[in-house]
């Protein structure tokens, strides 16, 4: 299959980006077939890592020297060509280098421009902070909310060298310049695009960030009313590793196995997923003979429950809890991890043992379904690199040999460019008014999180989205209802039992009126449904699918239908154990959607390209991703082998404090503040009141000659001498004080005027609580409107709206109400109590 058939061939790509996210969102557009410059200035990339294999793959490199008039020349000359340029220095470093966008897009209207800051152009306190990636998140509150057990073990900071906004950023961006590339086939108009990494990484915690006040005692974890309790009580937070885990849902936890290999359950929560879990153990009889007696309804209120106990529902009542996990000890020891994996797997059950990265790299599933790839490169040989993170079905195959980076001359360059049909494209005036989708229809049938946040991402961009969920529940509210207050807004709910004969033909109506289908299910789940590519090109044959999962690749692997979740995918994938720092001590990165979020972003790039490619060609694609996919993008500083690579030994567990001396965390004497600098910023630091003679201590000692003078000031004062010297530095802020400084009253506005950080307090939320949310404010564009979306409506309140469309008359919808085929509504309230 030639190259040409990619979705993004012949368009042409100038990288200026440097570190991670900008030669990244460069790497995925030219997996996906963009011709890419990448331009490094003559003393080779800002940051030398392996990583830069991966990185500018598939990429032309040429060296320029934008300080000199002939090298910012043949950089115009290159920009004069190219449909898209990347960047990711501080606002305004490459306007002051003569390549201003502004000007650039007055003279090219159809040209689209990406910048990636650390901190928002408009934020006028930090834009011109040196934002390395730690200083964004301690900036942002991530080292001070890395999940409930570090909070109940009194670990706080903790440091991670996962690039979580970087990898957030990326993805926001490359999906954001795909939609104005397909929404310039019909404007002929590019755009102007911002995406702040700190803004990324406060969307991607989203699920993290939400306060929902008065919120019922129901949703709340044994984790998070001991956290409680210990605060409201002045007790410390000092519990030991093992006693957290004594207060996890026997659903969701790690299993010692036979061969000593802790093996991760998730499986809380699902109607079924709970019920199958025990019956494989051999546990459900004996419970049930113990008089275990199940609530089946919870979203009644739980004072209406017949029973307070609910397999499907957390928490469950201690003594039962405590009761079923050592049931569940005790089994797990009788087989090892791998065995219990394909019995889970068979049975269709998400479970996963806990596995390290260098492990995942050789995984026999990750190299047969293309989640990790061959690639020979220049300087390190044949490498093992992380594989693309989204693609088309018909044309995926090709990605999975990329060629290497290839260094080049500024003329051979220019010939590559000059070498691709040339497109006319008729600029007319560009509507600032609309969306990049308006006018598209999208059809979202997924669940949890990765698969509806999409279809939210893609409403803020004019889509109009019709969530379609079972008239009968199959998730706990906490599930639905929590998370939906976050990944519902903007769309109309309609519930369907799609399995009934009548309900199949109202959701064949559905899929005939869209222009896009999205649901996270597995190959054997979508033909069960009746969405294969056939059967949906007989329904209908202009529709764009768009499939997730948890552990799919482009090709088939072992493991392709096995069900999971995001924390599946970071225990199989090495996050856990890293994040844990031992076999024996693995923990959950962060807290709720860490990769799931990236997987939303990475559908809607799917579908972007897809859009591209049916506008281009009229063919409709069918667009894939995964989350195991994803998984490499935030393991990429270190996702990678070749012979003579060195040990696989970056910062890991709970005590790490940084990388060295000059990247870590300190105790001023008010609060902790990160230091982000090198060996080269000694002589900066040198001039900083209390560090003088800093350039001569021994490395040996360095931290503690730091720590000793860093204890005698406040924080705040640190940052500001740091700054001021031009040294990177942040004070470790909390997600809580993030959204208590940056909250408003909600105003109709995305929040993109707000600088970094920017919240919404919805007074008046349907759900009759009052919510704050973070905004949909870290995609800006100069042209496409980015609306301000709604918040989430009950699930079911469209119902029959959305069928009267569909041409079904009251009686109709009466009729298939009452057999119940349809649904207005799981619960009399909107969140059950």
């Amino acid at each position: 299959m030639p190259p040409s058939t990619l979705p993004l061939f012949g368009v042409k790509v100038v990288d200026f980006g440097q570190y991670i996210a900008g030669p990244a969102v460069a790497m995925i557009l030219a997996d996906l077939g963009a011709t890419v410059v990448h331009i490094d200035p003559p003393s080779g990339p800002l940051w030398d890592s392996p990583a830069n294999a991966t990185l500018n793959r598939n990429k032309l490199i040429v060296s320029i020297d934008l300080k000199t008039e002939e090298g910012l020349s043949r950089a115009h000359t290159l920009i004069a060509d190219a449909d898209i340029v990347i960047e990711n220095f501080r606002p305004g470093v490459l306007s002051r280098l003569g390549v201003d966008f502004s000007s650039l897009r007055k003279t090219r209207p159809a040209l689209t421009t990406v910048s990636i800051p650390g901190f928002a152009s408009n934020d006028q306190l930090r834009r011109e902070w040196r934002a390395f990636e730690a200083v964004i998140g301690a900036s942002s509150g991530l080292f001070t909310d890395m999940g409930l057990n570090r909070v109940l073990r009194g670990i706080d900071p903790s440091f991670s060298p996962l690039p979580l906004a970087s990898a957030y950023g990326t993805m926001l961006a490359v999906s954001a310049a795909l939609l104005a590339l397909q929404a310039r086939e019909r404007s002929g108009v590019g755009d102007q695009i911002e995406v702040p990494l700190a803004c990324a990484v406060m969307e991607g915690l989203a699920y993290n960030s939400i306060s929902i006040d008065q919120l019922p005692l129901r949703y709340k974890s044994p984790r998070e009313r001991e956290i409680a309790r210990r605060r409201e009580s002045g007790l410390p937070m000092n519990l030991s590793y093992q006693e957290t885990q004594e207060l996890l849902d026997p659903f969701a936890r790690n299993y010692k196995c036979k061969d000593g290999r802790m093996f991760f359950v998730l499986c809380s929560a699902h109607k079924h997923h709970t019920r199958r879990c025990l019956q494989v153990l051999g546990l459900y009889d004996e419970l049930l003979a113990e008089g275990l007696v199940e609530e089946m309804n919870t979203y009644l209120s739980m004072r209406d429950w017949r029973s307070d106990i609910s397999l499907s529902s957390s928490p469950l009542p201690k003594s039962w809890a405590d009761k079923i996990a050592g049931r569940m000890k005790t089994v797990f020891l009788t087989r090892t991890a791998a065995e219990w994996e394909d019995i889970f797997g068979e049975r269709r059950i998400p479970a996963a043992p806990q596995r390290w990265l260098q492990e995942w790299i050789r995984d026999d599933h990750a190299e047969r379904a293309g989640l990790m790839i061959k690639v020979d490169d220049p300087v390190y040989g044949r490498m093992t690199q992380p594989g693309p993170v989204a693609w088309l079905e018909e044309s995926g195959e090709v990605m999975l040999n990329p060629a290497p980076r290839r260094w080049v001359a500024f003329d051979q360059a220019v010939a590559a460019f000059s070498s691709l049909p040339v497109r006319q494209l008729s600029a007319r005036k560009a509507d600032r008014s609309a969306g990049w989708l308006d006018g598209v229809r999208v059809l979202d049938l997924s669940n949890v999180i990765a698969g509806p946040h999409s279809g939210c991402y893609l409403a803020r961009f004019g889509a109009e989205v019709i969530k379609l969920d079972p008239a009968s529940p199959l998730f706990d509210s906490s599930i639905t209802v929590i998370y939906g207050m976050t990944h519902m807004r903007g769309k109309r709910s309609v519930l369907l039992d799609i399995e009934s004969s009548p309900g199949r033909k109202v959701f064949e109506r559905l899929v005939k009126s869209v222009d896009v289908v999205i649901w996270n299910a597995t190959d054997r789940q979508v033909e069960r449904v009746g969405l294969d590519p056939q059967s949906l090109k007989s329904l209908n044959p202009d529709a764009i699918f768009c499939q997730l999962d948890c552990f799919g690749g482009i090709r088939r692997g072992p493991r392709s239908d096995y069900l999971g979740y995001e924390n599946h995918v970071q225990a199989t994938t090495g996050i856990m154990l890293r994040s844990g720092g031992s076999d024996e001590t693995p923990e959950e990165y962060a807290h709720v959607g860490t990769i799931d979020v990236m997987g939303g972003f990475s559908a809607a790039l799917g579908v972007a390209a897809a859009l591209y490619q049916k506008a281009r060609t009229g063919r409709a694609g069918r667009a894939r991703t995964s989350l195991s996919a994803l998984a490499g993008l935030l393991q990429i500083p270190f996702c990678y082998d070749y012979a003579g690579r060195g040990p696989f030994d970056e910062p890991a567990g709970i005590n790490s404090k940084g990388y060295d001396a000059l990247n870590r965390f300190y105790t001023a004497s008010d609060r902790s503040l990160l230091l982000s600098a090198s060996e080269r910023d000694l002589p900066r630091l040198e001039g900083v009141a209390r560090l003088q003679g800093v350039a001569d201590v021994p490395k040996e000692e360095l931290t503690a000659f730091l720590a000793h003078a860093i204890a005698k000031d406040s924080a705040e004062n640190w940052i500001s001498a740091f700054n001021t010297a031009g040294v990177g530095a942040a004070i470790c802020e909390s997600i809580a004080a993030i959204r208590s400084g940056h909250s408003r009253l909600a105003d109709g506005a995305p929040g993109t005027e707000q600088g970094s950080y920017a919240f919404s307090i919805f007074r008046d939320h349907p759900s009759g609580h009052v919510l704050t949310q973070v905004d949909h404010y870290a995609v800006r564009s100069t042209v496409g409107k980015v609306y301000a979306l709604p918040p989430a409506e009950q699930y079911g309140a469209s119902t029959r709206q959305v069928l009267q469309k569909l041409q079904y008359r009251d009686s109709e919808i009466d009729a298939l109400s009452g057999a119940k085929v349809v649904s207005e509504g799981w619960s009399t309230d909107y969140l059950p109590s």
